[in-house]
């Protein structure tokens, strides 16, 4: 099984029944962008808590099939579950962008453990709204120099991000 079926499955088991097989036909028939709205809408209809880790996954996964940008709010209203030691990643809130001309880089995840972010990259457009879509994702830490990372590697930044970092050397992943 790859990494994203086993993810989809994953998220699969939030759901009632009837909504979970749905969900599975939405990929099975090449419908993920369906099948990610339809996620996150049982998930706030059912009041679903999620960890803070499965809501930054189902993020990347939604930015990977384009629409973080539609489910980004409804995403963010989705019920936590309390549990901070759940794992590792969370979204970050009312992140602001630092702009590197024509660049404006917004910080999207981070691990809950060091000071290690995620930032989605973009253009800003002739109009002065940013692209909707990231162009690259940017890795930093205080201590480490800059990573990027190209649209097809996104994967790659998270598993990067989660990598083990210098303070808690000791612990398999962050």
């Amino acid at each position: 099984m790859t990494d994203e079926a086993a993810r989809w499955d994953r998220y699969a088991t939030l759901l009632p029944p009837a909504e979970a097989q749905e969900f599975r036909d939405c990929r099975q028939i090449g419908e993920q962008e369906a099948g990610l709205d339809l996620l996150v809408a049982t998930l706030l209809e059912h009041r679903v808590p999620i960890s803070d880790t499965t809501r930054a996954e189902i993020a990347v996964t939604a930015e990977e099939w384009g629409v973080w940008a539609t489910l980004a709010p409804a995403l963010g209203r989705c019920v936590g579950d309390g549990d901070p030691g759940d794992g590792s990643l969370k979204l970050v809130e009312r992140a602001v962008g630092v702009t590197a001309d024509p660049f404006v880089v917004v910080p999207w995840l981070a691990c809950t453990r060091c000071d290690r972010t995620l930032a989605r990259m973009h253009h800003r457009e002739s109009w002065g709204d940013l692209s909707l879509a990231a162009s690259r994702y940017v890795l930093s830490d205080r201590d480490e120099p800059v990573r990027l990372f190209e649209r097809e590697a996104l994967w790659d930044a998270v598993t990067e991000l989660r990598s083990p970092c210098g303070r808690f050397a000791r612990e398999p992943r962050c």
